[in-house]
């Protein structure tokens, strides 16, 4: 059996992806171009039910103009989740809003709904929340609270391209939802973002935010950045759109096997996947009991030659940079989670021998430590 080393991630580039940037650079149209609007409306068919989609240079950047385009500003409170990648509570912080951050559900790592209702204030303007690692946050819960007290949600589906909750995609379910096309997602442009919209408005603004604040050239409305997507990295992410579906599937297949593997293991709780929910594996995040979590990934690597991650070790309220926004708060379950989580391989170019691998090299890791 090989021992070479598996990687946690693995972007996949081929040949057809360097033919389209070579059809972009003999065309001499380098900048934002057709390719762009092409792949905004491929992708909002794709993976939206045809929303108007607005293409972006970074899903943070989608993020941060997602928010201003929806009017969230100073003196606005948005309910986010501590345990995500940072991106998130500073795109609030961005707008001048206030991250409020609140307790993880412990099953599926996506907001508490019980934890959400209890923060929120006059101020409170919307609800943020991650479909973390591929999973959907718990939909009809949040969408409850929302209307409930008519509050805005947000998608952060930065790490959820084809999830679903009951039928409905991700990407359709809030004022607008970001996904991230960095080169380890589920799938990739080089770098860039999309940002699905409710409706044309919301796109509107959007596409003034990315473009100095103007969408003709000299004739600019508001004050804007910018955060335009050149046809380099469109054309790369209109053919990895061809393949991100059978990506997604073998993403799937994978986490089955790696499941079966680990079913029994002594202090190893496999992924859950709630009722009506479509997980899309962007991460295949175990929990490894209390104190075991960083022994096992050293070993990993050290004895086995198996990459793993730990996604995200600090909270975002225990960040310097955002600390200041949550003095004293105590998150129990993000706390927790932060101490166990690690996510094992899962990404579709594993083979057979790969699998039999990461699941040997845990069971091998963690019995040698009992």
């Amino acid at each position: 059996m090989s021992n070479e080393f598996v990687p946690p991630a693995k972007p996949i580039i081929g040949d057809e992806e360097r033919e389209a940037v070579d059809r972009v650079l003999r065309s001499g149209m380098i900048a934002q171009g057709p390719e762009v609007a092409a792949f905004e409306q491929e992708f909002g068919e794709h993976f939206a039910g045809g929303r108007p989609t607005v293409a972006v240079n970074s899903g943070t950047a989608g993020q941060h103009l997602g928010l201003l385009a929806t009017g969230v500003g100073p003196g606005d409170e948005v309910i986010v989740p501590s345990f995500t990648f940072a991106a998130t509570g500073n795109s609030v912080a961005l707008t001048g809003a206030t991250p409020v951050f609140v307790d993880i559900e412990p099953d599926f790592f996506t907001l508490d709904p019980a934890a959400v209702r209890a923060a929120i204030t006059p101020r409170t303007k919307g609800i943020m929340p991650v479909h973390l690692y591929g999973h959907p946050f718990l939909v009809d819960q949040i969408e409850e609270i929302a209307r409930e007290h008519g509050l805005a949600i947000y998608e952060d589906a930065a790490q959820a391209h084809g999830a679903s909750w009951g039928g409905r995609q991700v990407g359709t379910i809030g004022d607008f939802a970001m996904f991230s096309l960095y080169p380890t997602k589920n799938m990739t442009s080089g770098e860039g973002g999309m940002v699905t919209c409710a409706n044309d408005a919301i796109a509107r603004n959007l596409r003034l935010l990315r473009n100095q604040g103007m969408e003709k050239q000299y004739e600019n409305e508001v004050v804007g950045f910018n955060a335009r997507m050149t046809d380099i990295h469109a054309a790369i992410g209109r053919v990895q759109l061809t393949k991100v579906d059978a990506w997604t599937a073998k993403r799937q297949q994978n986490a089955v096997v790696l499941n079966e593997g680990l079913a029994g293991v002594a202090g190893v709780t496999t992924p859950k996947v709630a009722d009506g929910a479509v997980h899309v594996y962007h991460q295949y995040t175990i929990r490894v009991d209390a104190g075991e979590r960083d022994r096992l990934r050293q070993a990993l690597a050290d004895d086995h030659n198996v990459g793993s991650g730990v996604y995200y070790p600090i909270p975002n309220h225990r960040l310097p940079s955002l600390a200041k926004y949550a003095p004293g708060l105590d998150l129990p379950e993000t706390e927790k989670a932060a101490r166990e989580v690690l996510s094992l391989p899962v990404h579709p170019s594993l083979t057979d021998a790969d699998l039999e691998r990461i699941i040997g090299a845990v069971v091998a890791v963690l019995r040698a430590g009992s």
